[in-house]
């Protein structure tokens, strides 16, 4: 396997990664230096998110028609532009609109670089090379609050975004040197009513979940956005059935394989999404810590997600794709619920401890996961498989910041206490009890699923995992 391919997608991944968190630090100094609140200032983060919702949809039809390095390539610039864009801005609405323009060149960065991944691949080295890029997803958002704090403390919060620009132009020309050239394969008109209600639905699911959860807006704002998203999602289910090339081809969740994947990474992805959420908080509000010793406690988790890289593929070769995620799904939220015992008085190697070895599973599980989205497909269907999974990566996650927020608020109404270590307590099991339910559709999955990929010599089907191929 040629190693220059996904260490340079991961280097541009990482840097979108962090870039999506890195602000939540910066806040208050952003906010004083153009004359707005912190609380109003949270649209920004809101903004970005949504673009992704937006545009992650037709990337994959992005990729096939014009060629999946070329729009890898403009993505970067898009992401640059819009970083300029956000050290330039003076005020509330641009800097709501350069996060939006930034979020749209990483909608098409992380689908597009998955399948640049894929294509580029064989698939017998496809586990290794898909530890690579579970590293910035995981990495990324653990690093973005200290840096953003670190950088925002000792020179300027503009730095955060200045400092893309060397990075990103230097991804643009490495990609055009390193990457195969991907030429555009034939594909229809863009389906427009389904990217219309595809954008919808995403969208307003996204923004609604981070209005109720992150209320710079009034609740029922938030609420009646998630409707609408949910019911532009019903309609979308009904018209891609109806449609020959839809935006997004939900029917290759006729196979089982992938739609397992999806379905069981979704609901841990819930769970992972609070925690970077929740971590922070308790240790500032919980624990009296800074928000830089914080962040140097929650970073240990990324020597756990970058330690696995170096065994992902021995372990899914000895073991398998289900007997992997089984184990790794449950470690994993154990390791969550771990984190609801954690106090003032616990000792710090503890914690680092605990949050390694978390890392180590989560990085487990979404290695695993999301080659196994791509073992039982063919090329053809790859650019729609990285659109499906980037849509369900983006509403998990505000799904998990939503209901750890739903849980600390629910129990400050039932006993008064704001941001206590019972409320924390509470919190973790409930989104550790989600992530746990990730096995459920594990457990469907035959045991020789995804050989091909894994190199595991399994045994024959059982009589449930055949019936799951099936159906």
């Amino acid at each position: 396997m040629n190693r220059t391919i996904p260490l340079v997608l991961a280097v541009a991944l990482f840097m979108e990664h962090m870039d999506s968190t890195v602000i939540s630090t910066s806040l208050p100094a952003i906010a004083a230096d153009i004359g707005a609140s912190p609380i109003t200032l949270k649209l920004a983060l809101t903004a970005y998110y949504v673009a992704l919702a937006v545009f992650i949809p037709v990337s994959g039809w992005m990729a096939d028609r014009f060629g999946a390095r070329r729009v890898f390539r403009a993505a970067i610039l898009v992401f640059v532009a819009g970083s300029v864009a956000c050290a330039a801005s003076g005020s509330l609405v641009e800097f709501v609109g350069a996060r939006f323009l930034q979020g749209m060149g990483g909608a098409m960065m992380t689908p597009v670089a998955r399948l640049v991944l894929v294509r580029s691949t064989p698939r017998s080295a496809l586990v290794a090379a898909m530890a690579w890029l579970a590293v910035p997803a995981l990495v990324g958002p653990l690093v973005g609050p200290p840096v953003g704090g670190f950088i925002t403390t000792y020179f300027s919060w503009h730095w955060i975004f200045i400092i893309n620009v060397p990075i990103g132009l230097a991804g643009v020309l490495v990609a055009g040197r390193v990457l195969p050239e991907m030429p555009p394969v034939p594909v229809g008109r863009i389906d427009w009513k389904g990217f219309l209600l595809a954008a919808v639905a995403s969208a307003g699911i996204v923004f609604g979940l981070s209005v109720v959860s992150l209320p710079a807006l009034p609740p029922a704002v938030g609420l009646s956005t998630l409707a609408l998203g949910v019911a532009a999602a019903f309609a979308y289910v009904g018209h891609a059935r109806r449609t020959a090339n839809p935006i997004l081809d939900l029917r290759l969740l006729d196979n089982p394989v992938p739609r397992i994947a999806l379905a069981s990474g979704m609901l841990f992805r819930i769970g992972l999404g609070a925690v970077p959420f929740l971590l922070p908080l308790l240790f500032q509000l919980g624990f009296g810590l800074t928000p830089f010793a914080s962040g140097l406690l929650t970073f240990a988790s990324a020597i756990g997600a970058i330690a696995l890289k170096f065994i992902a593929t021995t372990t899914l070769r000895l073991a398998g794709f289900r007997t992997v995620l089984i184990v790794a799904s449950l470690s994993g939220a154990a390791l969550m619920a771990a984190n609801a015992f954690f106090t003032p008085a616990t000792p710090h190697w503890l914690i680092i401890v605990v949050l390694i070895a978390a890392g180590f599973t989560r990085s487990l599980f979404f290695t695993s996961s999301n080659a196994l989205v791509f073992a039982e497909i063919d090329d053809r269907q790859a650019s729609q498989a990285t659109a499906i999974a980037a849509v369900a990566q983006q509403v998990s996650v505000a799904l998990g910041v939503a209901i750890a927020g739903l849980f600390l608020e629910a129990h400050h109404m039932a006993t008064g206490e704001e941001a206590s270590l019972s409320a924390f307590f509470v919190a973790f099991l409930g989104v550790a009890a989600l992530a746990a339910s990730s096995v459920l559709p594990i457990l469907r999955l035959a045991p020789d699923a995804g050989r091909a990929v894994s190199g595991h010599n399994g045994a024959g089907r059982s009589a449930a995992t055949a019936r799951s191929s099936v159906e």
